[in-house]
């Protein structure tokens, strides 16, 4: 009989997932009730208050979602006038994908709520540890993406 080498609980990539998957759900049951928006929603809206116009070739890479997710995230906040298409004179195959005025005002509403919920969430740990969390996670998202290019 095979020897269990490791227990789930143990393997990191799992307790990854499930701990942002957790963190994922309570703020999305924030964003559902109060601005009708599920997760891959908020994240296209999230990218473009960020980052400003983006192609969903490029959403897609900014938010590590599947591009049917982000087509259909797409769709909807622009049947919800949250965002518009224009054409992209690089590529005329896709758009640049944008916040409209009213997904600007969206977005500004949403930010507050974000980072109250963030020092919520992370209020158990110091601001160094908060700053460690980040750096290690910076970390291992470059080396995911070294790996996948190679």
């Amino acid at each position: 009989m095979a020897q269990n080498l490791s227990r789930l609980a143990d393997f990191l990539p799992y307790l990854m997932s499930v701990t942002t998957n957790a963190v994922s759900d309570m703020i999305a049951g924030e964003y559902r009730a109060r601005f009708g928006l599920k997760i891959p929603e908020w994240r296209v809206m999230a990218v473009l208050g960020d980052a400003g116009a983006q192609t969903q070739r490029m959403l897609v890479g900014a938010t590590r979602m599947d591009k049917v997710a982000v087509n259909r995230a797409c769709k909807v906040l622009e049947e919800r006038g949250l965002v518009g298409r224009s054409p992209n004179s690089a590529d005329g195959r896709s758009h640049h994908i944008e916040l409209t005025a009213a997904g600007q005002a969206v977005h500004a509403e949403i930010m507050p709520l974000a980072l109250d919920m963030e020092k919520r969430i992370f209020a158990s740990l110091s601001a160094a540890e908060v700053a460690q969390l980040k750096d290690l996670l910076a970390r291992i998202n470059a080396r995911v993406n070294e790996l996948e290019q190679a």
